[in-house]
């Protein structure tokens, strides 16, 4: 029953993180709201929600302390936007792929950086990966640009990430991120708003910040330690997946051929790169 339990929390995070760049595509490719002005929305809207849900448990603000707040705050507000610039003519399965390929490789940049021991395993995996997200901005692939603002996306969500290792309190440190990027995040919305956003930019925007990233967040705290490292990052192996069939049922987004074949060594690079190697051991024995 626990188990069952953990499957399908699991399965509704996952689904929420792929919601997270369908939304975004709805609302943002067609034009029903600017880029930013859907971010500077989702801001405010998960900085409410994850405010809520700490004031209610831990019953106050609970300052997780100044340590990695500025990292957070840069990588937080740097994900935000260039999630939604991205999305204005990227299909929300291509995005998701890069956002994740790349938040991956740059979590493995950092452990690098802190000099941790890297198996050769992880190596190799890490490049795999990176070869399928180079093959997606291969010479004739449209919108450089574009890939390149997802990139910069993945980046900040890997670099917040990164800071966010060892929180004593991971759902205070991401409410506080939350809140202390909205002051970065709203004036560039208030100044890049050319014209009012219609009601269902407006919605998809608040509903992408309070539900899928407010509480998708507050839900994958929850589960992470039952899950652990190696469980996790193969859970989010399914996002992209999830965002590509997502796409379809909704956009009327069918991802093209250089996206399938980008996902194979994206996705088995960062398997090969996250799973211990017991694991592997075992499974190709049984």
């Amino acid at each position: 029953m626990a188990s069952m339990r953990l499957f399908l929390l699991t399965t509704v995070t996952m689904l929420a993180f792929a919601a997270n760049s369908v939304l975004n595509r709805w609302a943002v490719g067609p034009g029903h709201i600017g880029a930013v002005e859907f971010a500077m929305i989702r801001v405010v809207a998960g900085a409410l929600v994850l405010a809520a849900l700490v004031l209610w448990q831990r019953g106050g603000p609970a300052w997780p302390g100044a340590r990695g707040r500025i990292a957070g705050v840069a990588g937080l507000s740097t994900y935000l936007l260039g999630f939604s610039l991205a999305y204005r003519g990227l299909d929300a399965a291509t995005g998701a792929l890069v956002l994740f390929g790349t938040v991956q490789v740059t979590m493995f940049a950092g452990a690098l950086w802190a000099r941790e021991a890297i198996p050769v395993r992880r190596w190799a995996g890490a490049a795999v990966a990176l070869a399928g997200l180079a093959s997606i901005a291969a010479p004739g692939a449209a919108g450089l640009v574009l890939l390149a603002l997802m990139a910069a996306a993945g980046i900040g969500w890997g670099a917040y990430s990164l800071s966010g290792r060892g929180a004593k309190d991971p759902l205070a440190a991401t409410a506080w991120n939350f809140l202390l990027s909205v002051p970065v995040v709203v004036p560039l919305g208030l100044v890049a708003s050319v014209r009012m956003p219609d009601h269902q930019g407006v919605l998809l925007a608040a509903v992408s910040g309070a539900v899928t990233s407010g509480l998708g967040y507050a839900l994958w705290y929850r589960v992470l330690p039952q899950l652990g490292a190696a469980r996790a990052a193969v859970a989010q192996l399914t996002v992209p997946v999830l965002a590509a069939l997502g796409g379809a049922a909704l956009l009327a987004e069918l991802p093209g051929l250089r996206f399938w074949l980008a996902v194979v060594p994206v996705l088995g690079g960062v398997a090969l790169a996250s799973l211990p190697y017991r694991s592997l051991t075992r499974r190709s024995i049984q």
